[in-house]
């Protein structure tokens, strides 16, 4: 890789993260620490504000403009790969998040790469059990919910068909099983709970904080469940 293309893998690096350390950016890119100062040195010369916090690491100052993000043809085709997973392996939410985001990738491409990937799209086939039909629309907001640190409140239907109120706090989602499931802590239980997003009947999101202040940490909380990570 070039310095100037590597020069712009950096700030793409930056523009995804809140924070990147110069370790993670040598290791991305097999370069030396000491050649990370110099070309994030290379990019404040070309008036990217890249300013340091210590011990997190290399940021974009707040409220600086970038211009929009060009792709390759290749990338653009990895995009439209995974769209056919997103379509096969997520809600509704989400396919629609995704295919706007797509249009988006479209919109900066030229008309050529389009119409290549319009071809491709209809080569790319993905074959997917009835049981994947994820006919809800939940994801997007768990995901909200899950980073605002908010609760939210479900009417949920047990494995025998029994229906209950909960508010729940939401700590991660899981897929296994050929299912997506909400771990969260119940309120009605006082307990962690792995809910079936299939079982959901409503959901509300409420806006209101987490009440627990020391939840576990999913990744602590895979460990409880029956497959391997």
């Amino acid at each position: 890789m070039n310095r100037i293309d590597r020069l712009f893998g950096i700030l793409t690096l930056l523009q995804s993260k809140k924070y990147v350390s110069a370790e993670s950016i040598a290791d991305k890119f097999a370069i030396s620490v000491r050649t990370v100062y110099r070309d994030i040195r290379a990019l404040g010369e070309q008036g990217i504000p890249v300013s340091f916090e210590q011990p997190k690491g290399y940021f974009i100052v707040h409220g600086y403009f970038l211009p929009p993000v060009s792709f390759s043809s290749d990338e653009a085709n990895a995009l439209l790969l995974i769209e056919n997973l997103v379509n096969g392996f997520s809600d509704k939410s989400i396919q629609l998040h995704y295919s706007n985001a797509l249009n988006k990738v479209k919109a900066v491409l030229g008309r050529t790469h389009v119409e290549r990937m319009d071809q491709l799209s209809h080569s790319i086939k993905l074959q997917v059990p009835p049981s994947l039909n994820y006919n809800f629309d939940y994801l997007s907001h768990l995901q909200r919910a899950i980073s605002s640190k908010s609760a939210i409140d479900i009417d949920y239907s047990n494995s025998k068909g029994e229906i209950s109120k909960r508010r729940v706090e939401p700590i991660g989602l899981v897929f296994y099983a050929m299912n997506w499931h909400l771990i969260g802590w119940c309120h009605l239980r006082k307990e962690y709970r792995d809910f079936k997003l299939a079982r959901i009947i409503t959901l509300k999101e409420t806006g209101l904080p987490f009440q627990k202040n020391d939840h576990i940490d999913i990744q602590e909380y895979l460990k409880q469940l029956p497959v391997h990570y």
